[in-house]
């Protein structure tokens, strides 16, 4: 039982990895034993770059790949390389995301169909190829990341962010379902505003942290270390039996 949050000999491939919140999570399941994956947009200087910088902090076995999420071809071939390297994928976390905010009545379709390719799509496209890998083995979990939007509306121009979380939310549900009996859990995470290079401008702003903190209950804002521990037990063997849920990481927001 003393081993029950521990990721050792597990293989995560953790798709956005070294983006603000995922380089959080792709060292977090290397320092919990896991042997990570690190895929992103990114140019490959810059990924190897990252997934060397968590193989030297934690002694983990890494591996950096560059991935379109919106291309099903390309999600392929990252699965593939994947497993010729590593044999297996036990833990997919899509940690990518993006958000463009415009006033509902004059939002660009293009705009709203790229919010909707990445969020949505990009997440269905992962979960499908991971899942068909995984089943193989009768295991896996799966971790999503929602956001507390995606079950509160919220005005400011994030129609389409709301939308796509939303979206995420009965994806995350209904691959539960359709999953379970090849005993891969989906999961989520729902955080509030998590503080990134993204965000930062937030923080720096002190009326406007201000304003963000009194929605929270803990009064403070988010850092993305804030989503490491749910993440781990989403991943461990400890969450056996917890799947088709999101776990809101939000000092208490959504309480209220």
């Amino acid at each position: 039982m003393s081993n029950l949050f521990r990721l050792d000999g597990k293989v995560a491939l953790v798709i956005g990895g070294a983006g603000g919140i995922g380089s959080a999570l792709s060292l977090g399941m290397a320092q919990y034993g896991a042997k990570v994956v690190v895929a992103d947009v990114l140019g490959m200087d810059a990924l190897n770059a990252f997934a060397a910088e968590v193989a030297a902090k934690t002694g983990a076995e890494t591996m950096a790949h560059q991935v379109d999420v919106t291309n099903e071809e390309n999600m392929a071939v990252l699965v593939k390389d994947v497993l010729a390297r590593f044999g297996v994928i036990d833990i997919l976390i899509n940690a990518f995301g993006l958000n463009m905010k415009r006033p509902a009545l004059e939002y660009p379709m293009a705009d709203w169909e790229k919010m909707f390719a990445v969020n949505v799509k990009g997440v269905m496209i992962a979960c499908k190829h991971v899942a068909n890998a995984m089943k193989e083995r009768k295991q896996g979990s799966i971790i999503n990341l929602s956001s507390v939007r995606g079950i509160r509306g919220y005005g400011g121009g994030n129609s389409a962010y709301c939308g796509t979380k939303g979206a995420v939310e009965m994806i995350t549900k209904t691959l539960a379902i359709e999953l379970a009996p090849f005993n891969i859990r989906v999961n989520a995470l729902g955080p509030a505003l998590i503080i990134t290079q993204g965000t930062i401008h937030i923080q720096q702003n002190p009326q406007l942290a201000e304003k963000y903190k009194a929605l929270i209950p803990m009064g403070r804002l988010g850092l993305p270390e804030d989503l490491v521990g749910p993440a781990v037990y989403l991943a461990s063997d400890a969450a056996a039996f917890h799947t088709g849920q999101t776990l809101f990481i939000d000092g208490g927001a959504t309480a209220s």
